[in-house]
């Protein structure tokens, strides 16, 4: 084809483009911000380095690198941060599997030989991660990048783990925790879900009142039955009295307990309680001063309080608890279909069996407090913002956050505790041998940290808090792009942390994504199969199209239902766009007189069109409708500039105003590539080196100025 780009002569071809387009961004340091304008900055979420990046990841990099390429193009020193999480708890799980596959276990393995199989597993994983990231597009400053096991991120979490402790914000206390089992280790509220199930709910003769439970292997250690001050039935027996009467294993004496946190109206209104395993009769104990006994061990197992049934898993032990029951004629009635809400791991689904223990804790109120006065102040805009109302309800009705970890894989909390009076310290040099307070040996925590506890200073960690240049510069950053899913999580954690270091806000607005669900809509998960890889995707369709099918028709905070056939389809869209660069750029080849040609009037009022239209997506960008400015594209360039223009081009190419239709075209292809960029870059930046020897500037598209009125 004559005076036509040898490029152009051939289909769109991602795999033979999209790499090498990424090598030249790259090599050119065109990641890094640039210039002296307004700055404009996101720290990206940092993925787990444990596994392939999944849709929900290839969303979120999408969102920003729109954000961040749309802020570099306007002229703003746009700056946007990669990292990578080792993500402690779950990645110990998947590497648990993993041993599990291989016939081994982490109980046959010493702490430094599991963790350093980790280490290595996390930092390979790490490497393909990054590849991914950069597949997707991701026009993020590599330069900068951190891990959250980088030295200096692991010192900085230590010392703020000891300011925090010197400000009396952290303690070391005896208290109730949510524990896994199967997985030993303590965990968080938000590490915890609630799940439906129905078990039989059991009414049982305890004395002369009637207790209703769906847990009977906790009752051995129930000596305090419970009641309503104010409870008429019960009016007859004091607090503090105490009576003789059978339970599972012999004879025992109860002490009766008054306490207004007793539903009247639910059951019986009488409860016993078994501190040592439930978080509400832990509070009634410590309010009353009464003791507390372990029942159940850290590995599921009744302890030797239970007699005969020492040792049995809790499960195995229920129908021989009953049996006991039935058989000293304590069973009042059965109800076979109980439904509840179980709490479970979040990661495993094992019912979570509280523990008593002594751990770390972060005192919540005080730093809940800061972060709702700052949102409430509007310091925080929240899109969308009915979100606003979910980050103020878990602030303000938080809890003591234990920071806890007894797994091997994260950070250590460097720290020294005494056995003997049960007390730590923290102790950054690793110097403190005796304890301070009664004078016993001092030994070495070797909990590690809730991951949530340094990716919760991840926007001060990676711009070098307090200290570096990055921070003065780009701190508070301007956008926090994360999941729906983490707005109780994480993103309460990094505001607290933001305004308790720094004194500021550590973002000004947040965006929150829904999660990415399979074409039917059902959440992606590889027990269903119906999992989507966006590098099989990528392999089959492109960066572009994908980027395209994630955004276009995904409005923020609810889930996207991600079809093939919907990626297939925006790969047709770069097709066209390219057939469309093939005629305007063959037309301008072919006729170098059109530059200094003057718009007829209908050529003139069809670039007002045009520019309308950007102007449109410009607004739709900076209120962050991403999913509007890409569809009005979509349907410009294919249903007026290819459908409508195109074709009437055709003829009036052949008449005396064929060159202000050149010029006209030539305008709307350089619009229409600088307005895409952000959401194709790649077919666009293909599309643009061709197009450049018709500009006076032949500087890349990704550095461009955004198209305005003055620069068409």
């Amino acid at each position: 084809m004559a005076n036509v780009p040898d490029k152009l002569t051939k289909p769109y071809d991602p795999a033979q483009t999209e790499g090498r387009i990424y090598k030249e961004w790259e090599d050119g340091n065109h990641f890094a911000p640039q210039g002296k304008g307004e700055s404009f900055t996101i720290i990206m979420p940092p993925p787990n380095a444990n596994g392939d990046l999944h849709a929900g990841h290839a969303l979120f990099i999408t969102l920003e690198d729109i954000m961040t390429r749309y802020a570099r193009m306007q002229g703003k020193r746009a700056l946007w941060v990669p990292g990578a999480d080792h993500a402690g708890f779950e990645t110990q799980i998947v590497y648990e599997k993993k041993l599990e596959k291989e016939g081994r276990s982490r109980f046959k393995m010493s702490r430094e030989e599991l963790y350093q199989e980790i280490l290595a597993f996390t930092l390979e994983n790490k490497t393909n991660m990054e590849a991914q990231v950069r597949r997707l597009g991701a026009s993020c400053d590599w330069s900068r990048e951190k891990f959250t096991l980088d030295p200096e991120v692991v010192a900085e979490v230590g010392r703020t783990f000891k300011k925090m402790f010197d400000d009396d914000l952290i303690y070391r206390g005896e208290r109730i925790v949510n524990w896994c089992s199967k997985h030993g280790t303590s965990l968080s509220d938000v590490e915890t879900e609630f799940v439906e199930q129905v078990d039989p709910l059991y009414y049982l003769q305890y004395g002369p009142f009637v207790i209703a439970t769906t847990r009977p292997e906790t009752k051995f250690g129930d000596k305090y039955v419970v009641t309503h001050p104010d409870d008429e039935r019960y009016a007859n027996y004091t607090h503090g009295q105490q009576l003789e009467l059978e339970w599972i294993n012999g004879p025992i004496t109860a002490t009766v307990i008054k306490d207004d946190v007793i539903d009247m109206n639910f059951g019986t209104g009488v409860m016993t309680i078994t501190p040592w395993h439930d978080a509400t009769d832990f509070e009634i104990a410590k309010r009353h001063n009464l003791s507390k006994e372990q029942i159940i061990d850290e590995h599921g197992k009744l302890l030797p309080v239970a007699g005969d049934l020492a040792g049995l898993k809790i499960k195995e032990a229920r129908a021989k608890i009953m049996e006991k029951l039935q058989a000293k004629g304590l069973i009042v009635k059965v109800e076979d279909k109980y439904n509840h809400a179980v709490k479970t791991c979040y990661k495993c689904g094992t019912a979570i069996e509280p523990q008593i223990r002594d751990q770390w804790f972060v005192k919540m109120k005080p730093l809940a407090d800061q972060a709702v006065k700052a949102v409430n102040d509007c310091q925080i805009k929240f899109i969308p913002d009915n979100q606003r109302k979910i980050f103020l309800y878990w602030m303000e009705n938080t809890i003591d956050w234990n920071i806890s970890r007894q797994i091997v894989w994260g950070i250590p909390i460097p720290a020294k505790i005494c056995d003997a009076c049960r007390s730590g310290m923290p102790d950054l040099e690793n110097k403190i041998t005796t304890c301070p307070s009664c004078s016993g040996p001092m030994r070495t925590d070797t909990d590690t940290f809730d991951t949530w506890f340094s990716s919760g200073q991840w926007p001060q960690l990676v711009l070098g808090y307090p200290d570096h240049a990055d921070f003065k510069t780009f701190y508070p950053t301007s956008v926090m792009e994360t999941g729906h899913d983490l707005i109780f999580k994480w993103v309460p954690r990094m505001v607290i942390f933001g305004l308790y270091l720094t004194g500021q806000v550590p973002f000004h607005t947040v965006y929150l994504h829904g999660l990415v669900n399979d074409a039917k809509g059902q959440k992606m998960s590889k027990s269903k199969g119906n999992v989507v890889s966006p590098e099989e995707l990528i392999n089959e369709f492109g960066t572009d199209a994908l980027r395209m099918a994630l955004v276009v028709g995904n409005t923020p905070g609810t889930d996207l239902a991600l079809a093939r056939d919907k990626v297939k389809a925006y790969k047709h869209f770069a097709n066209k766009l390219w057939n469309v660069a093939r005629f305007i750029i063959t037309e301008l080849e072919q006729n170098k007189d059109w530059v200094k040609t003057d718009l007829t009037e209908i050529d003139h009022l069809l670039l007002k069109q045009f520019e309308a239209v950007i102007k449109e997506v410009t607004g739709d960008l900076e209120h962050y409708r991403f999913h509007l400015a890409a569809e009005k594209l979509y349907h410009y360039i294919w249903h007026e500039l290819a459908d409508v223009l195109i074709e009437e081009s055709k003829i009036i190419l052949k008449t005396d105003a064929a060159n202000s239709r050149r010029q006209l075209l030539f305008k709307i292809l350089d619009g229409s590539l600088r307005t895409l960029h952000p959401f194709m870059p790649f077919i666009t930046e293909e599309v643009w080196s061709l197009l450049t020897p018709h500009h006076s500037n032949h500087q890349l598209l990704i550095i461009t100025p955004w198209p305005l009125s003055s620069n068409l």
